[in-house]
């Protein structure tokens, strides 16, 4: 089925939504890892602080048997974020699960972002070269970083890694893109492939190192380290 290509010349208004994915079940990870404590705190706190702040709505998408614990801490402020969060549940596949996320999104969002929860180390800077990439013209924008390891072929072969990025979130869209690319029911490893496929160009911007998503066990503790630097750092505050 095809669909209308959207206008990319029509001006973006600054409407942001942003959909939190934090429907999986942690099999890699052992326990599901966007309710582990991270500095005391749950992972998923700490990604809601900051997708708060530089989001209009937020649309939090968590397993089906999670919805009415964490609606409630959110409505009694056990999650210590400001701001306030709709709670989803998601689907089999995590575009199942962004698909529920966004049938939630307000009808008037331009830009939509789709975050991993378990992702707790991105800054607002990041989100904000995400969101001024799409307000600015493009259809998609995903955030990047240089491939640091040596990679292999399975048949040998050695590819050259400085033609390379590994991909990050938040990704950022064109509201009308991202629901056009869902409505397929089409899976895919991120959203932004599901809008390649449609034809739209997506743009990068730099991600950042310490973005790192908490796969295994160990990238717990090295989220432990930044969080416990983070917190030494001075706050900057308006005077």
């Amino acid at each position: 089925m095809s669909h209308p290509r959207a206008d990319l010349s029509k001006e973006v208004s600054n409407f942001v939504s942003s959909v939190v994915v934090a429907g999986g079940s942690g099999m890699r990870f052992g326990t599901r890892k966007q309710f582990a404590l991270l500095g005391g705190r749950p992972v998923l706190e700490h990604t809601l602080e900051t997708v708060l702040a530089v989001s209009d709505e937020v649309i939090v998408v968590v397993p089906d048997d999670a919805v009415a614990s964490i609606r409630e801490a959110l409505s009694t402020g056990k999650d210590r974020s400001d701001g306030h969060a709709t709670v989803v549940a998601g689907g089999a596949t995590r575009a199942a699960s962004v698909r529920a996320g966004l049938a939630a999104v307000e009808a008037e969002a331009s830009v939509v972002l789709v975050h991993d929860a378990a992702r707790p180390l991105a800054t607002t800077a990041l989100f904000e070269r995400v969101i001024d990439s799409v307000t600015q013209g493009a259809a998609a924008a995903i955030p990047v970083v240089p491939v640091t390891d040596s990679i292999r072929h399975v048949d040998g072969r050695v590819v050259d890694r400085t033609s390379l990025r590994a991909v990050q979130t938040p990704q950022g869209f064109r509201a009308e893109v991202l629901r056009s690319a869902h409505a397929s029911g089409a899976d895919a490893t991120d959203d932004a492939t599901l809008v390649g496929d449609l034809g739209y160009d997506v743009a990068t911007v730099d991600g950042e190192p310490e973005n790192r998503k908490l796969t295994v066990p160990s990238d717990l503790t090295f989220a432990e380290a930044i969080v416990s630097e983070r917190a030494k750092e001075p706050r900057v505050t308006n005077s």
